[in-house]
């Protein structure tokens, strides 16, 4: 019984410390409300920013930095939601928002963020615009992966997704449009969805 009870110990101890070196506070909510942006940003663009299917947006042009206009507003929406709920999510359980797990968190989501968007702003400064969608979904990816250490959930899963849907939308660049609408829309509706449900079970 003492042996059992000290193996329960240590799977308790080690709960703990795992739990306390990541970020469990997360909202189902916040991601399929930023879905929910994504798919409303694009279709204000495609309705009035791409009326002509063949026409292209190029760099510097009026059509270019509503559309960039268009990708900030959505970016900043989900990242006040998904503070505010996570906020209220970690109230709700007595933990901190802030700390150095958040912090390392952020850090690892970040890097590969940064650097994919530096690296799409040069490739667009080239006018190579093919591939816009497909490098924003993998460096996307990449970034949720390399974050999904740092906390609890499957979140490196909608990373690999991303991941892949990039990949095929590299494939197929003519149709970045859609798959950009896929892997920042529908991704995101599906997997904050089975995360609501399963915070709702718990």
């Amino acid at each position: 019984m003492e042996s059992k009870k000290y193996l329960e110990d240590i799977s308790q101890i080690k709960d703990l410390m795992s739990r306390s070196s990541r970020f469990i506070s997360l909202s189902g909510l916040s991601g399929i409300l930023a879905g929910i942006y994504a798919i409303t940003g694009a279709v204000i663009a495609y309705i009035f920013l791409l009326p002509d299917t063949y026409s292209e947006v190029v760099l510097h042009s009026w059509n270019f930095r509503m559309i960039v206009g268009i990708l900030i507003a959505v970016a900043v929406l989900s990242f006040v939601t998904a503070y505010l709920l996570t906020s209220r999510k970690a109230k709700k359980n007595n933990e901190k928002v802030w700390d150095d797990t958040t912090k390392r968190l952020l850090i690892n989501f970040l890097i590969p963020l940064v650097t994919g968007g530096i690296y799409i702003l040069i490739k667009l400064n080239s006018q190579h615009y093919g591939l816009t969608g497909s490098l924003m979904l993998i460096f996307y990816g990449l970034a949720l992966v390399n974050a999904s250490k740092y906390t609890i959930g499957n979140i490196k899963y909608l990373g690999y997704a991303e991941i892949v849907i990039g990949l095929i939308c590299a494939a197929f660049p003519g149709y970045g449009f859609w798959f950009w609408v896929i892997g920042f829309g529908l991704l995101h509706i599906i997997y904050g969805s089975l995360m609501y449900f399963t915070e709702q079970k718990g």
